[in-house]
């Protein structure tokens, strides 16, 4: 094995050892018996476990940079850039989960520049500077880039450090609603949100005719209860039409009989005062004087010449 082949390999080994256990809980000792070489041979090439540590953290460090600078640089849109970006992070964590678990470990002090940290920062530096532009040039104040640039950033790390565990979704997915979080806001969210295009129009037009649907819906049943609403009005004012000639009737007084029987009942007392008029003849020999009370009828009854007397 040649020089440069036994660097890689103890480039290799010691990855998998860091990310398993951490800079500290690794020794010389496991490396060297993890290569099959003995320790002298990891001091020439590295001068000690940290050496071996710095270079592989420098390493992934420069390759995620790499990848998603060249996403947010690659794209035109920028939607397209977010997309891009977080799909590159998520494919890094999925090739190389022991470099991206050795970056966000707390890294060793004689790293430098080789912290996770400070990769977010170079990241969020890339973001900030495309962020101003697009601030400027809608006339936003362009000094709020930095802060929404390492939001943007936090957000897709966070978020890339706990599907470094679950794994679940798949990363396009998980890339799509990162996407959709971060372009649509928590006001807009997309339920099905995708990261072909062809497919999100799709589901927007799909949306919009669940939309109208629930329009018209909602229309037809607004229809129906102004109807309802009406119909109650004109009944509540029908019952209180009747409600009204009740009242009439009862201040003029209440009425057992109908007309017919009234009629009926005034020609029964006619009948019987001629009754008793004829038996009251009868019984005297003499014409019954009617009852007082109609002092006309009395007179109609007397003789024409006692009248005239009078």
């Amino acid at each position: 094995m040649t020089g440069k082949e036994r660097r890689e390999q103890l480039l290799t080994i010691g990855r998998t050892l860091f990310a398993e256990r951490g800079l500290d809980g690794t020794s010389v000792e496991e490396i060297a018996s993890a290569a099959g070489v003995s320790k002298p041979v990891v001091y020439e090439h590295f001068g000690g476990k940290e050496g071996l540590y710095a270079v592989v953290v420098d390493r992934e460090f420069e390759r995620l940079l790499s990848l998603v600078a060249e996403a947010l640089n690659s794209a035109i849109h920028y939607r397209s850039k977010l997309e891009k970006a977080a799909l590159g992070l998520l494919e890094y964590i999925e090739e190389s989960p022991d470099g991206f678990r050795i970056l966000v470990r707390d890294s060793h002090g004689g790293t430098g520049t080789g912290s996770y940290a400070s990769l977010l920062s170079e990241i969020a530096g890339e973001v900030e500077h495309i962020l101003a532009q697009e601030f400027k040039r809608h006339g936003y104040d362009d000094k709020a880039a930095p802060m929404y640039a390492q939001s943007l950033v936090g957000m897709v790390a966070l978020t890339g450090q706990w599907w470094l565990d679950v794994r679940k979704p798949g990363r396009e997915e998980v890339a799509a609603h990162i996407v959709n979080l971060a372009w649509n806001g928590l006001s807009g969210l997309e339920p099905r949100p995708y990261l072909d295009p062809k497919r999100r129009r799709k589901e927007l037009e799909r949306m919009e005719k669940q939309r109208e649907k629930a329009q018209a819906k909602a229309e037809k049943a607004e229809a129906k209860a102004g109807r309802a609403e009406e119909k109650a009005a004109a009944k509540a004012e029908k019952a209180q039409r009747k409600a009204r000639r009740d009242d009439d009737d009862t201040e003029d007084g209440p009425s057992d009989l109908d007309p017919a029987d009234l009629d009926a009942t005034d020609r029964d007392a006619t009948d019987l005062d001629a009754a008793d008029l004829d038996a009251a003849e009868h019984e005297t020999g003499e014409p019954a004087e009617p009852e007082s009370g109609d002092e006309s009828e009395t007179e109609t009854v007397r003789d024409p010449a006692e009248a005239a007397t009078r």
